[in-house]
């Protein structure tokens, strides 16, 4: 026997690689900066959007944006974090694929001045497309508030089942809520239809 066969093999953690610049019909989802904090400390200061968000304290400020940012633009990490952006380039939302305990979540948060225009159904698909081909072998999950019927009904058109109920921590709301639990079998992606 040689040295090489004594050698353990490597375990490689599967990540997506690099997050690069994703263009649809009418967004650009691209890598945060750090001057993307006042547009986020505006629509998470907003609780229509935080009540919907697990992790996402109220009242949120700037100080807020800047200390999710500072990770998030180093680099380090092996979560995909897209700035969803119109046609000035001015930050609307996130779509995030995110390892958490193993598994793969998927996140997502939009200004509620751009909600019902089909941004997020365009977002999030073009987003799962990516990941889907760069790893099509994994389950991404994720979940909604129950009462978030818009968000669920957006994760069973791209092809999302349920797969779950439980309670869990409301940072904004400051209380456990009901949350529908929700995976996405490797390819089981459906292209959503833009809105």
């Amino acid at each position: 026997m040689n040295a090489i066969s004594l050698q353990r093999p490597r375990s490689q953690s599967m990540t997506p690689g690099s997050l690069s610049v994703i263009t649809t019909d009418r967004l650009v989802l691209r890598p945060h900066r750090l001057s993307d904090a006042d547009a986020i400390a505006d629509t998470l200061s907003d609780f229509a959007v935080t009540r919907m968000l697990a992790r996402v304290p109220a009242p949120y400020d700037r100080q807020d944006a800047l200390d999710w940012l500072v990770p998030v633009t180093a680099g380090g990490m092996p979560d995909w974090q897209f700035a969803i952006t119109a046609g000035d380039d001015a930050h609307i939302g996130v779509v995030s694929v995110e390892l958490r305990h193993g598994l793969w979540h998927l996140g997502y948060w939009l200004n509620r001045y751009y909600w019902r225009r089909g941004y997020m159904s365009e977002a999030v698909s073009a987003v799962l497309g990516r990941f889907s081909r760069r790893m099509p072998e994994i389950a991404v999950h994720s979940g909604v508030f129950a009462d978030n019927p818009a968000s669920l009904k957006l994760q069973e058109k791209l092809g999302f089942r349920m797969t779950g109920c439980s309670e869990i921590y409301s940072f904004a709301r400051n209380t456990m809520v009901t949350h529908v639990e929700t995976m996405l079998k490797p390819g089981a992606l459906q292209q959503a239809r833009i809105a």
